[in-house]
C-alpha cells in the first residue's frame, strides 16, 4: 500500500532562501530513493515562508528508509529543522473506497 506524507513547514523570518537551497538537495536525493513515488514542494500564496511538502512512497518501510537515511538526518533534521518556526507532518494512506 502506498504511503503519503504531508508536511507543513513554517520557515523562520529571513531563512527562506537557505531552507530552499537545502531543500533542493534533499528533494533530489529523496526522488532518487527506490521507494519514492514523488516529492513535490509547494509554497503558500498567502505566506511565502510557509512550505507544503507532498511525498509519496511505496510502503511504510520506504518512508522509514527515507527518514533514517544519512542525508535526511543531516540536511533535514540537522540543518533545515532548526530554521523552522513550526513543522507539522502527517503520514496517510489513500482511501480508495470513497
Amino acid at each position: 500500500m502506498n504511503i503519503y506524507v504531508f508536511a507543513k513547514w513554517q520557515v523562520k523570518e529571513g531563512q527562506l532562501n537557505t531552507v530552499l537551497e537545502l531543500l533542493k538537495v534533499a528533494a533530489a536525493k529523496s526522488r532518487e530513493e527506490e521507494g519514492n513515488l514523488f516529492y513535490d514542494i509547494h509554497q503558500s500564496q498567502q505566506d511565502v515562508n510557509t512550505l507544503l511538502l507532498y511525498e509519496g512512497y511505496t510502503s511504510e518501510a520506504a518512508v522509514a528508509e527515507h527518514r533514517n537515511s544519512a542525508y535526511f538526518q543531516e540536511l533535514v533534521v540537522g540543518q533545515i529543522v532548526p530554521l523552522l518556526e513550526n513543522r507539522e507532518v502527517t503520514v496517510a494512506s489513500k482511501l480508495d473506497t470513497i
